[in-house]
């Protein structure tokens, strides 16, 4: 759509150039920005032309800029991309459902951002849902030159809310390479069968044994419950139904995203054991 009180746009080149003026925000691909009307935004930053590489492999892992396309990383998670996925992150193969995990086509895909998913924060925000399975960290600028380093589960603070400041932009997000080395997985419901998640269990297992277990798009900020080694089923079953923030809105209700949360995490559990026969008394 339209949005009519944009009298402004600036395309960014350095660093210098981001800093805001009043009514100004940033842009990235802009499908959330151009579906509704932006109130009180006079002018964009277009971050797109800073020319930032989509996606660094490093010993260290994988760096995404906040730039890159979720076309682009689903693509290099399938082989597709410039750099070859090496052959020990078996994590990487969580990148696709993730994607999948979006109430969008492949159109979006080919512009939404990775970084632009995780700044909006939504609940079922997919890319969410992938970072902090894997203990990934934002890399976010400061207006006065500096940086810091928040893991994205803590960078996502509510429905549409995150911890960043006025002026800070999202310059990338890293992947660790240990954790993507674990076995990891993503299992998502939706009440539609291709509607927007209502509830994402996602996680991993380390090569030490310890285990990290994400719940998002079923509660209001992204929850991590971390064990030092893979919980049986009923200690999973307990950490999961005693989380809080679980919330209602059209597509779900508390509780029915509070019960299914519980039996994708004993799916996601079952991935992780190596064990993915179907539990006889799992309902869904």
């Amino acid at each position: 759509m339209d949005v009519t009180s944009v009298t402004g746009f600036r395309t960014a080149r350095t660093r210098a150039d981001l800093a805001l003026e009043p009514g100004e925000v940033f842009l990235g691909g802009g499908t959330w920005l151009m579906s509704e009307p932006q109130p009180g935004t006079t002018g964009f930053v277009d971050l797109t032309t800073l020319g930032w590489p989509d996606l660094e492999v490093s010993a260290d892992g994988l760096r995404i800029a906040a730039t890159c396309t979720i076309a682009t990383l689903r693509g290099w998670a399938e082989g597709r991309g410039a750099d070859p996925v090496p052959a020990d992150w078996s994590a990487v193969a969580m990148i696709p459902d993730a994607a999948d995990a979006l109430l969008a086509s492949f159109k979006i895909w080919n512009t939404a951002t990775v970084g632009g998913n995780v700044c909006r924060a939504f609940p079922a925000a997919a890319m969410v849902s992938l970072a902090v399975a894997l203990d990934g960290v934002a890399e976010v600028w400061t207006p006065d030159g500096g940086t810091r380093r928040p893991l994205v589960a803590d960078l996502v603070t509510g429905p549409g809310e995150t911890a960043l400041r006025h002026g800070e932009v999202l310059r990338a997000i890293q992947l660790p390479a240990s954790a993507l080395r674990s076995r990891a997985g993503l299992h998502k419901i939706a009440l539609a069968e291709l509607g927007r998640s209502g509830a994402v269990v996602s996680g991993r297992r380390d090569a030490d044994g310890t285990c990290v277990v994400a719940v998002t798009a079923a509660v209001e900020r992204p929850a991590v419950l971390r064990f030092a080694a893979l919980p049986d089923a009923a200690t999973l079953a307990a950490a999961v139904g005693d989380l809080d923030g679980w919330y209602t809105d059209s597509l779900g209700a508390a509780d029915w995203r509070r019960g299914v949360s519980v039996v994708l995490a004993e799916r996601l559990r079952r991935d992780l054991a190596g064990d993915p026969e179907k539990d006889p008394e799992d309902p869904a």
